[in-house]
């Protein structure tokens, strides 16, 4: 597999396969949400467009970055999201940096948005895409946000050696500016736990595709071949 990894910044024309990171927190949250039920995300432009869209659709969900907001009903906390009930729900998702990196890749063949938490998903899938050249978004930080960049790097590794570690991958992530900005309390709308819960690798057993769905950039998650599958490839 050919990957690249680069900063939203420096995309310069559509990918033909594109893993969008952001595991502190935007991706993790998304995992979350399928978890508790959810059955679709939409991916927003802005704050104003996920409020207009939720308006549209009353019974969709509004969720963002930093601390509860009037209009707003989830914040982008993986342990604040835990134990809410989304089942059949559809959540209206804007954040920092996570789904400006997925807006941004909308045209591309196959989007897949990731963390650590659904890591091993994501490399099955890619596994099945084998000869493609793959385009690693790294969200945070200008494309420099060591948490993103290892947790790629870890996903880009495993699509091609499903035999890679993960501890020095998951200790780059645990050493980030990213996680001392959560523990520390620097990023409003937090939860003591969501540092542990962003480095729970593996959790899901399913990836996340985004595709454009009328206009709009949906992301739904996404059952993948099991590893007696992947001996077969």
């Amino acid at each position: 597999m050919d990957a690249r990894f680069v900063g939203i910044t420096d995309l310069v024309e559509a990918p033909s396969v594109a893993v969008v990171v952001d595991v502190m927190r935007a991706f993790t949250v998304a995992a979350w949400v399928f978890a508790r039920g959810a059955e679709k995300i939409v991916l927003a432009e802005s704050l104003d467009d996920a409020l207009a869209l939720k308006a549209h659709h009353p019974d969709r969900l509004a969720l963002k970055d930093g601390p509860p907001t009037p209009g707003f009903d989830l914040v982008n906390s993986p342990g604040l999201l835990r134990s809410a009930d989304l089942d059949g729900r559809t959540v209206v998702q804007k954040t920092t940096a996570g789904t400006v990196g997925a807006l941004a890749v909308k045209e591309a063949s196959l989007v897949l948005c990731a963390g650590f938490v659904v890591a091993e998903a994501t490399a099955r899938l890619l596994r099945t895409r084998r000869g493609d050249s793959v385009t690693f978004v790294v969200t945070g930080d200008d494309g420099r946000a060591e948490e993103d960049l290892a947790c790629a790097q870890y996903i880009a590794a495993r699509a091609t050696d499903a035999g890679t570690d993960a501890a020095g991958f998951l200790r780059r992530a645990a050493e980030s500016s990213a996680a001392a900005d959560l523990t520390t309390g620097v990023r409003r709308g937090a939860h003591p736990d969501d540092v542990a819960l962003c480095l729970e690798l593996d959790r899901f057993p399913f990836a996340m595709v985004a595709a454009l769905e009328d206009s709009l950039m949906v992301l739904r998650p996404c059952a993948v071949p099991s590893p007696a599958d992947d001996a077969s490839l």
